[in-house]
């Protein structure tokens, strides 16, 4: 008998007891998958001395040939008691039947039907996708509740207090109870009860002046221009102000006109009480003086509406009755149209009347005069703006009459440049 085949005999009895414990230990189980690269030991061990396997033939106990040991010296090997020879397989699932994990769903979700580690908190779930599982990994799971009332049951509270409302009211108001009797117990001012109520009633008044009832002072130079066409070259200036608060003011007003070779044609001053009575609207009463050079001065007593209207066309009407008992009236507007922010252009007009014929003023009675200009200004700042434009003016009725009586044109066009400002 060879040398081999005694060997063979020899490790026959060897050879039944290991088949029947990896028996034992593999069964139910599918041959192990090979190794996947990241499953791989670093470096393999040699190869173990066994005769039939320096004879090219595969062990029992050992595998295969020694030539396939080399890879890997333990494979097919119960590796389970073997504590400390060699690194665990990388993969926990080497020798598992897989075949279920190669579908669709296996695919999506790696872990399923596997018995996941206990971090996961889907361990021992049913992860079969389903169309709403493929979108959401964690469709299917009882997440934690985030309401801590569910389950309970809360149809006691769902009413809430019972608050009356408009809807419990005749007529949609919102009901209203009387404050309590308490309530007008205490002082008007709660401060009184910590501090004295001397001082709180100064300081309540200085409160008041600083927020409520502001002083202010303004003067409006409206027009300050020289004119030049037909006639002599003239000048003239147009100029208000007020001081006071928001709802009562002293108001002055000036306007006149001569010519550039030193004759003063009028003056005209008023001095008014102005009381806000909506917004954006004043009522204005006071006195009117005039001065002539002729010494035909006259005082009137005046009353009138100023304010700004829709669209913000500034406008004003007034009313003068003089001592000799001469009603007369005015009425102008204007309007600022921006074509910049420097540039304004502003048409304005302008109309007089009197109820009566006033021959020592040369005035005749309906509508008097027609003034209509239109003035281009640029502002330099929005204190200081110089302008020029065209004014047209014409005498009508009787009052045009009396122009003609003294050997001047009723109808006059002239050009004129000045300046507005204010401060």
């Amino acid at each position: 008998m060879s040398r081999a085949l005694f060997a063979a005999v020899a490790a026959l009895p060897l050879m039944i007891a290991a088949g029947s414990a990896v028996a034992q230990n593999h069964a139910g189980h599918a041959p192990a998958a090979p190794p996947t690269p990241a499953a791989q030991t670093p470096a393999a061990k040699p190869a173990p001395d066994c005769p039939m396997m320096r004879d090219g033939k595969p062990c029992p106990m050992h595998g295969a040939a020694a030539s396939d040991a080399q890879a890997d010296p333990h494979a097919g090997h119960d590796m389970s008691s073997h504590a400390g020879h060699g690194a665990a397989a990388a993969d926990p699932h080497a020798g598992h039947d897989m075949a279920q994990t190669q579908t669709q769903a296996a695919q999506a979700d790696p872990h399923a039907g596997h018995n996941a580690a206990p971090t996961d908190p889907h361990a021992g779930h049913d992860m079969a996708p389903t169309p709403a599982a493929q979108t959401d990994p964690h469709a299917g799971h009882s997440a934690a509740p985030a309401n801590p009332h569910a389950g309970h049951d809360m149809s006691a509270a769902r009413g809430g207090p019972n608050i009356p409302t408009s809807v419990d009211a005749v007529g949609g108001r919102m009901v209203e109870t009387p404050p309590p009797a308490a309530a007008r117990s205490a002082p008007a001012h709660a401060a009184d009860l910590l501090f004295d109520p001397a001082v709180m009633a100064a300081a309540r008044k200085q409160l008041l002046a600083e927020n409520g009832d502001i002083r202010s002072t303004a003067v409006l130079i409206d027009s300050l221009e020289a004119g030049f066409g037909d006639g002599a070259d003239t000048y003239s200036w147009g100029g208000q102000g007020w001081t006071g608060g928001d709802i009562n003011r002293f108001w002055w007003k000036t306007e006149g006109e001569g010519e550039i070779d030193g004759k003063l044609h009028e003056v005209e001053v008023q001095a008014l009480y102005s009381r806000a009575i909506a917004p954006f609207w004043d009522v204005q009463a006071g006195v009117r003086q005039d001065f002539r050079p002729d010494g035909e001065d006259a005082t009137h007593l005046t009353v009138g509406v100023q304010g700004v209207a829709p669209y913000w066309f500034e406008m004003g009407a007034a009313a003068f009755l003089s001592t000799e008992g001469d009603l007369t009236a005015r009425f102008e507007a204007e309007y600022d149209q921006r074509i910049t922010q420097k540039w304004i252009l502003q048409p304005a007009i302008e109309m007089a009347l009197s109820a009566s014929d006033i021959p020592e003023l040369e005035i005749g009675s309906g509508l008097t005069s027609v003034t209509a200009g239109v003035r281009l200004r640029y502002e330099i700042r929005k204190e200081f703006a110089p302008y020029i434009g065209v004014e047209w003016s014409r005498s009508l009725g009787e009052t045009a009459d009396y122009a003609r009586a003294r050997g001047q044109d009723p109808e006059d066009t002239r050009l004129v440049v000045g300046v507005k400002a204010w401060f």
